[in-house]
């Protein structure tokens, strides 16, 4: 008779990135005694750059925690151990340790009722479900806070095919609840008993929880006076190394240019809702933008560029970084060779990392390979600002609002909608010769929009 045996798998921090050396334990998902998939997220992590999940290599049960949350991690150092099972002849359906007996489980009770992790999709499960095409929110989950796990879509998908062809019967036990078209194959007591309306994530944060605030100390003296102590988060921490980094060594300079956007406003506003119903997605002036950029960028190549001591690398892909504000950071996710890509594209393009950015979903590689930087300013109403340049580009772009202002055209006064144009340089790359004329160039694609314009 043979038996199997345990072994137990350390687990060390990846290389998440290539330029990344380390990242910052944010919570813990799993913890010892909880049994974990091949490819679940076991836990959170900060870096410079974004969030990410690190996933378990291998079906066990979670060992000990050898690191904490909020504790820095070297790439390379471990971070957990993962018991698993080496199958010695029969195969195990599920593995079973001896750790488990000494760790208490979490009660059954206690998972069914905590929802918090709901809205929590891996990149594995979203993955799966995409292929079979799983709407999520229609899953129950049975990991840690009723997260959903590659299982629990497996067997949704074939509890919904044995629905579809009939086996109703089969779909009810295992437990899943259907809507729509399986609906009606329900078990009797799940009929009786109404659909649990579970919140999806939609906004960056849980909506089972509250909003995640920062800790605040608070420290008092005699005369009643207080002062707030708020801890930085590793996301801000790397803020600020990334500004000082770029002001110290970047010697800045600036200009402005004002610019005639009447037609353009004419033609988002023509357009608009049409292209909201074919394409899902709204169309913004910032699409315009990039297109009149990338295009400026074309003729004046050493715009997309960066300081290399000896020399100046000049970058054949033109790949924009757009500046995207949320409550507690400012990221930069990437537009990928944007010269490549019309206005409806660039719009897609905006909404979707626009979109990932405030939901929290994005990954390092949305925020890699950047040559030049557009932050869209006049969306909170700026009408002047002095931009940071986004290290180690050349320069960053600022657009501002669009206001009504009296201009003279031909001697005569006319009310049209202007836009202030903000560039920031790096003076040891660009001078201001290069700068006026590019931003002419730019003020010459945004002013040559008009109704006849194709977006695609």
């Amino acid at each position: 008779m043979t038996q199997n045996k345990t072994q137990w798998i350390d687990v060390a921090m990846p290389q998440l990135a290539e330029s990344l050396v380390s990242a910052t334990i944010a919570k813990w998902l799993k913890q010892p005694g909880e049994s974990v998939e091949q490819f679940e997220p076991i836990c959170e992590v900060i870096t410079d750059k974004v969030n990410a999940e690190i996933p378990s290599t291998v079906d066990g049960v979670m060992g000990e925690l050898l690191a904490e949350e909020g504790q820095t991690i070297a790439v390379g150092e471990l971070i957990c151990r993962i018991q698993t099972v080496v199958e010695s002849g029969a195969v195990l359906t599920e593995p079973v340790s001896s750790a488990q007996a000494d760790i208490p489980a979490m009660p059954q009770a206690q998972q069914q009722e905590d929802q918090s992790m709901r809205g929590r999709y891996s990149p594995a499960v979203q993955t799966l479900a995409a292929q079979h095409q799983v709407d999520l929110s229609r899953v129950s989950g049975t990991g840690m806070g009723g997260r959903i796990t590659r299982k629990d879509v497996l067997a949704y998908v074939a509890a919904g095919e044995a629905a579809s062809a009939g086996g109703g019967q089969e779909a009810a036990q295992s437990g899943l609840s259907f809507t729509g078209r399986a609906a009606d194959n329900r078990a009797p007591e799940a009929l009786a008993t109404p659909a649990q309306s579970i919140p999806v994530r939609n906004s960056g944060i849980h909506l089972t929880e509250s909003p995640k605030l920062p800790t605040i100390e608070v420290e008092g003296d005699a005369s009643g006076r207080s002062e707030y102590f708020i801890d930085v988060t590793p996301i801000r921490n790397a803020i600020a190394r990334n500004m000082r980094q770029s002001v110290s060594e970047i010697p800045h300079a600036w200009t402005m240019i004002e610019v005639d956007v009447t037609n353009l406003v004419m033609l988002r506003n023509k357009i608009k809702d049409e292209f909201k119903r074919k394409e899902g997605v709204n169309i913004t002036y910032l699409a315009f933008l990039l297109k009149a950029v990338v295009n400026a960028i074309k003729d004046y190549p050493i715009m997309n560029s960066f300081w290399a001591v000896d020399k100046i690398v000049v970058k054949r892909d033109i790949n924009i970084s757009l500046a995207v504000g949320t409550e507690d950071s400012v990221l930069t996710p990437v537009i990928q060779k944007a010269d490549q890509k019309n206005i409806a594209g660039l719009a897609r393009e905006i909404d979707d990392l626009a979109r990932k950015t405030r939901e929290g979903k994005l990954k390092l590689d949305d925020m890699q390979g950047g040559t030049f930087t557009v932050n869209n300013t006049g969306s909170f109403g700026s009408i002047l600002s002095y931009p940071i340049i986004n290290y180690p580009q050349a320069a960053i772009l600022t657009f501002e609002s669009i206001v009504k202002r009296p201009v003279v055209i031909n001697d005569m006064i006319a009310v049209r909608s202007m836009a202030n144009l903000c560039l920031s340089l790096d003076h040891r790359i660009l001078d201001g010769v290069i700068c006026g004329r590019f931003l002419q160039r730019v003020k010459e694609n945004l002013e040559g929009y008009s109704l006849d314009t194709k977006l695609y």
